[in-house]
């Protein structure tokens, strides 16, 4: 990639086109939040994003960098079979774009997946129930969840098949004894679903902690499902992540290099 020397005009500063620019941006903005809510794991775990208008390219973090390091212009492009799309003098993790070159490949809506490794969401995907309808975040989550039974590091191809048949039609797949993937088709999406379906995890650990959970009955789940249908609208998030980005860009505005 051949870099400009326009640092100031907002124009990309790498060789790519202005909607891979802004799609650059979107991603590095969500490492950095992801990273200032702690929800990273070092070097490790993954977000991706579909590059516009390229079917088969997306974004992934630069393996061996802190989430707190990732920049617009050093995310990795790659295809599904984790090749370079463009020059970069970074490697791609095998585990990261195998999991999410499956999804990206499978689901043509799923622009945007994000998998973790936080305490919380790990022990609710190691718990026999799985996440329970008993607070106000977990009922959002109601018919959106797969789950898929632990088979170590997901490296292998033939893996994918199961992968995809267990998250069907939904958008969070609670990996067993592993952790979650979330996806969305926008970044926003993608990032607001995650940030509920933490605070759903927290709760969920904190009162399995302190006693039996009061579970919510089906009759309201479905009226709550009702309203949430109607939040999932083409911007579900927008406004959450640019108050977030904005926040982040407060501590340290080097995502947009």
């Amino acid at each position: 990639m051949a870099t400009q020397l326009k640092p100031d005009t907002g124009e990309p500063k790498i060789d790519c086109s202005e909607e891979e620019w802004q799609a650059r941006l979107d991603l590095a903005a969500c490492y950095r939040i992801f990273d200032h809510m702690g929800w990273c794991e070092g070097i490790y775990n993954h977000i991706t994003l579909r590059v516009p208008g390229e079917r088969d390219a997306f974004l992934i973090n630069p393996f061996g960098l802190m989430w707190d390091e990732v920049t617009a212009s050093n995310l990795v492009k790659i295809d599904a079979q984790g090749n370079k799309l463009a020059e970069s003098p970074y490697p791609v993790n095998l585990a990261g774009f195998t999991q999410h070159a499956t999804f990206h490949k499978a689901l043509d809506w799923a622009h945007a997946i994000v998998h973790t490794h936080t305490p919380d969401t790990m022990a609710v995907c190691c718990s026999k129930e799985g996440l329970t309808p008993h607070n106000f975040y977990s009922c959002f989550f109601e018919g959106l969840v797969g789950y898929h039974d632990f088979e170590g590091i997901t490296v292998r191809n033939e893996e994918s098949e199961r992968l995809v048949r267990n998250i069907g039609n939904k958008q969070v797949l609670m990996l067993r004894n592993h952790g979650p993937v979330l996806m969305g088709k926008t970044i926003y999406e993608m990032f607001f679903l995650y940030y509920m379906f933490q605070r759903a995890c927290e709760v969920q650990v904190k009162t399995y902690s302190i006693g039996e959970p009061i579970i919510v009955p089906p009759e309201v789940i479905e009226v709550h499902q009702r309203d949430r249908d109607l939040m999932l609208v083409d911007d579900f998030g927008k406004l959450d992540f640019r108050a977030w980005t904005r926040r982040i860009d407060k501590i340290d505005s080097s995502w947009r290099n």
